[in-house]
């Protein structure tokens, strides 16, 4: 099957997302929580590093998943594939 112009255009912006997202998830899971040892002060009586590693990186994962998801459903209306659609 060939691809047309179209379908490359939608599968190039598909992946760039995706690097971009995946970009952000391995900075807060590898990157933040490495150096987040070193984060010593307290933020709502916790050790900040301790926030960062068990609240923080989950609310980010969570915000990556709903702006994924968002912008594939635009992406998909935009380019006339979205569910439904014949």
């Amino acid at each position: 099957m060939q691809l047309t112009a179209r379908h490359q255009e939608y599968w190039s912006k598909n992946l760039r997302i995706t690097a971009f997202l995946l970009g952000i998830w391995f900075f807060v899971t590898f990157v933040l929580v490495y150096f987040a040892r070193e984060l010593t002060f307290s933020f709502f009586g916790w050790p900040f590093s301790f926030w960062v590693a068990a609240q923080g990186a989950l609310v980010v994962y969570c915000l990556i998943i709903w702006f994924y998801a968002r912008y594939m459903n635009n992406l998909d209306n935009e380019y006339g594939v979205a569910e439904g659609e014949e």
